[in-house]
Order: C-alpha cells, then sequence, then structure tokens
C-alpha cells in the first residue's frame, strides 16, 4: 500500500480565537479548525507530547486516560494510510518518528524555537533536523521540502511567525524593557526581573499585539498555499498550535508558568487538501 505523505504544522503560540479570527483559504480546504487543547503552556513540553504521537486533546468527559491515548495512537493508521500500525508499535520509546521511521517514511524537523534546538532530546530519530537561522522562515522551509515519488516523507514544522514578537521589529515592537531583558538574558545565571515588575504592556498595545498574531496566522496560511502547490495529493496534513497565549486577559500577559484557559485553547485541523 502506497503510504501517505505527512506534514505536521505548529503554529507556535497561536491561540484559539486568534485562528478563528484570521482568513485562512488554505488551511480550510483541510477542513474546519475544532477547539482543542494542549497538553501544556509552553513550547517545549507541548512538542515532547507531538513526538510521543499525540495531538492537542478534546478534554473527554467520562473517561479512562489510557483508553483515550491508545485510541489517539491509533488515529496513525488513518494519517499514515495503513491498518497494520498498532499501539505496540509505539512501545517501547513511544517515539512518534521511530515508528514512521520503521514504516519507511523519511523524517526531517525544522523548528524555529532555540529551546527545539538539535541537542534537545525531541530530535531523537529524527533522520534530518533543523533548526532554523531565524524564527520567521516557514518560507525557507517551505522552499526546502521535497515530495519524493518513491518515499513518503514525515514533515515536522515548528512555526515561529505566529510567536512574540509576531514578527514585529524596530519602532513597530511596543518596547517593555521587563520583557525584552529577559529575552536578552536568557542563558545568563543571573537576570534582573526587578523592571519587568514595574512595567507591562498598556490595553491598547495588547490589542495591537493580539491584532498582529491574527495577521501572522494569515502570513502562515499563504506559505501554507505554497506549500500544498507543492505536495502531491496524498499528502496529509496537520495544523495545529503548541499552546496559546495571554494579550491582557486577568492581567497577563505571553505563557509560560501561567494557568488560564487561553494559554491552553489552541486551533486543531487535520486531513487531506481538498
Amino acid at each position: 500500500m502506497h503510504k501517505n505523505h505527512i506534514v505536521f504544522i505548529v503554529m507556535d503560540s497561536c491561540r484559539y480565537d486568534s485562528f478563528l479570527a484570521a482568513k485562512t483559504p488554505n488551511i480550510d480546504r483541510i477542513g474546519e479548525a475544532e477547539k482543542r487543547y494542549s497538553y501544556a503552556s509552553w513550547t517545549a513540553p507541548s512538542h515532547y507530547a507531538f513526538t510521543m504521537g499525540m495531538m492537542p486533546h478534546s478534554s473527554p468527559a467520562n473517561v479512562f486516560a489510557s483508553e483515550v491515548y491508545k485510541e489517539e495512537f491509533l488515529q496513525w493508521r488513518n494519517r499514515i494510510g495503513s491498518e497494520e500500525v498498532s499501539f505496540k508499535d509505539f512501545i517501547p520509546e513511544i517515539s512518534l518518528p521511530k515508528v514512521l521511521k520503521n514504516f519507511g517514511y523519511h523524517t526531517v524537523a525544522k523548528v524555529s524555537m532555540p529551546v527545539l534546538n538539535k541537542h534537545t532530546l525531541i530530535s531523537q530519530h529524527f533522520d534530518e533536523y533543523k533548526l532554523m537561522s531565524h524564527h520567521n522562515d516557514f518560507s525557507g522551509m517551505v522552499s526546502e521540502i521535497e515530495f519524493p515519488d518513491d518515499t513518503p516523507c514525515y514533515y515536522f514544522l515548528n512555526l515561529g511567525e505566529t510567536h512574540y514578537p509576531y514578527m514585529l521589529s524596530g519602532d513597530n515592537l511596543p518596547h517593555v524593557s521587563g520583557v525584552h531583558g529577559v529575552l536578552k538574558d536568557i542563558g545568563k545565571d543571573v537576570v534582573d526581573n526587578e523592571a519587568a515588575k514595574d512595567q507591562s504592556f498598556s490595553m491598547e498595545q495588547m490589542k495591537m499585539l493580539h491584532k498582529q498574531q491574527i495577521t501572522c496566522v494569515e502570513y502562515v496560511d499563504g506559505y501554507i498555499g505554497k506549500l500544498m502547490e507543492k505536495a502531491p495529493s496524498n499528502t496529509y496534513f496537520i495544523v495545529t498550535a503548541d499552546h496559546g497565549e495571554l494579550f491582557g486577559e486577568d492581567g497577563y500577559f505571553g505563557h509560560g508558568p501561567i494557568m488560564h484557559e487561553k494559554c491552553f485553547e489552541i486551533p486543531f485541523v487535520e486531513g487531506f487538501a481538498k
């Protein structure tokens, strides 16, 4: 049986209502997106779940979690195009790239966020793993992707365009020294958080940033259309996000150590492009 190519696109930080507000004619070709929930509120742990083969969940009621997880693994039968896939294929590593390699796939990851660099455990079992030179390079990913006739491919793509600063820079980016200072000081042993305690974005700036994330979704959708033009008809697409984002709700901005529903509500759509 000829196996499907699979393209798994993660729009980093894209919350569900940002996606709904955006015009996404290309993603709409896959199907209607549903609201699902991420397993974590920041990039790295959510991506660990993805590399296990787990998708964002729908928060089902009255179920045993273990049975839900087993059923989730079996959904890869439809995505791969093979009824031979079983839960046992994921044991013991619980690694989707390894399972796909065992089914003859060439597995490729292209990521935008440095926290997902090739030295992390997330890179295990991929044939190719690349951290892009900057985190707004979905266009570069699209240009590099190929679909050979003789080998099914799995592309796992982490997109930074929808992540702060939402493709803004210079005078277009509201400046708050606490936020920018923390980003600047990542990697240092001591980070001065005092400035962050006394500063915040105004609500007007928050609304502007939220609107800009919506604009970034539309930008991403355009390049998904270009990718669809390259992809054979048997290419199975998954488009989702790893977590949401806060734009001033209840006094929060961003994501991470925040337990708020907007950090977990994300879009999810999968299928073949029509």
